[in-house]
This record gives C-alpha cells, sequence and structure tokens, in this order.
C-alpha cells in the first residue's frame, strides 16, 4: 500500500536497506497530517492494542477473585471470565454509569484497604498528576499478594486539549513503582520499535504492519511500557 513499505517487502525489517543521504522516497509518509487521528482505530485497530492484550493474556492467572478496572471492565471478562468473583470498575468521571466506584485514583482514600486480587491499569497512569498518590492508593487496596497489571504509553501522540500529563520511559515507571513495591515484586517489560512508533504516529492501524515488525523490541524506543507488581 505505502511506497516505502513495498520497497521495503523483500526485507525483514527497514534497518537492512538504508538509502543514501538525500535518497529516501516518502512516498504516502510525505504528509503533514497523520493518516488518520483516531489512533488507526478505522485502519485495523490501534497499534498499542497488540501489546495490551497480550501482556493481559499472558497474565490472566492474575485476573481473578475481586478485581478492579477503569472505566469499564472490558478486560476483566475477556481475560479474567469466570476466575473473577467481582468486578469493581473506577472512573473519574460521574456520569459513567457502568462506575461502581467514583473517584480520582490520586485521592482514594474511601476505597478500603486490601480489597482487591487484581487491578488493571491500562494507558492510566499517565492522565494522573499526582503519580506518587495514585500508586500509593494502589498498594494500600490491593490485598497482600494482589497484583496490579500495569500498560501506559512511552512514544505516542495525544490531542493537545486531552488532560495527559506524562509520558513514561522503563526508568521512570520502575522508580515510581519501587516507591512502594519491593523491588523483587515488579516486572517491567518494554515493547516496540522505531518502525511501530512512526507507524502509529502516522496514524497506521494494526493491520498494516507485519507480527514480526510488532514482536521486535528496541529498548531505544519504548513505545509502549507494561509492569506487573505484586503487593
Amino acid at each position: 500500500m505505502f511506497k516505502i513499505l513495498k520497497r521495503l517487502k523483500d526485507h525483514r525489517f527497514a534497518g537492512n536497506s538504508i538509502p543514501p543521504v538525500g535518497g529516501i522516497d516518502f512516498g504516502d509518509l510525505a504528509r503533514l497530517k497523520p493518516l488518520s487521528e483516531d489512533w488507526g482505530q478505522k485502519r485495523g485497530g490501534p497499534i498499542d492494542r497488540y501489546y495490551i492484550e497480550n501482556f493481559l493474556k499472558e497474565n490472566n492467572k492474575d485476573i481473578k477473585g475481586v478485581a478492579l478496572e477503569v472505566r469499564d471492565d472490558e478486560y476483566l471478562k475477556r481475560f479474567g471470565a469466570d476466575q473473577v468473583s467481582r468486578r469493581e470498575i473506577l472512573d473519574i468521571d460521574p456520569q459513567n454509569r457502568l462506575a461502581t466506584i467514583v473517584a480520582d485514583l490520586a485521592k482514594a482514600e474511601h476505597i478500603p484497604s486490601h480489597t482487591y486480587d487484581c487491578m488493571i491499569l491500562t494507558q492510566t497512569l499517565q492522565l494522573i498528576y499526582d503519580l506518587q498518590s495514585a500508586v500509593g492508593h494502589v498498594y494500600r487496596i490491593l490485598k497482600p499478594g494482589g497484583v496490579v497489571l500495569i500498560t501506559i504509553p512511552g512514544i505516542s501522540h495525544f490531542p493537545h486539549k486531552t488532560m495527559r500529563f506524562w509520558s513514561f520511559t522503563e526508568n521512570s515507571l520502575r522508580r515510581l513503582l519501587e516507591e512502594e513495591f519491593s523491588k523483587d515484586n515488579i516486572h517491567i517489560e518494554t515493547h516496540g520499535n522505531v518502525w511501530v512508533a512512526s507507524a502509529f504516529l502516522y496514524g497506521m492501524g494494526l493491520g498494516e504492519i507485519k507480527k514480526e515488525v510488532c514482536d521486535y523490541r528496541d529498548p531505544d524506543y519504548q513505545f509502549l511500557i507494561t509492569a506487573r507488581a505484586v503487593k
């Protein structure tokens, strides 16, 4: 579809063929606006969902008992199924009729301590200004042995009017979590590479990138970061 991708079809990755200075053919990517502004939703789905859903699938044994998710309970249903005995939905928006708990996670004093076996926090922490307080409440409301599954953006675009405060790296997330969780109980991975990050910024969808490209990890281009932390 794209001229660049056609030129590279016989190569495993773009880095195998480097054009000389001035010889780059940008093709369909020579543009000032992305191909779509809905994170690739209409072009095969957002690329970041590939990593988020693989992460939850790999850790589905943790999604059990009394569990909490933000905004809706889609992932609790998909990856927890019958393992979850009670589902709770947290949202700061009181207009969300699905929410069973209305709270800012950074000001969640009214949520009882030692309540949850599992918490799913996908693409959430970047929207919270007081991260230390939020992580403190996450730790507090987890049961001993409870697990929080976190995904956050590294390289991303976002509408300038979106209330987003942070972008993350592996190191910043690790340092944040270590303020509450034991180092031995934290496992963090980075995902993506320059091709994936560029495709996402251009608004391409998951259906336009090969799986082998998505699965190649380059820690210098941390597109998405996942973390599993145990209390």
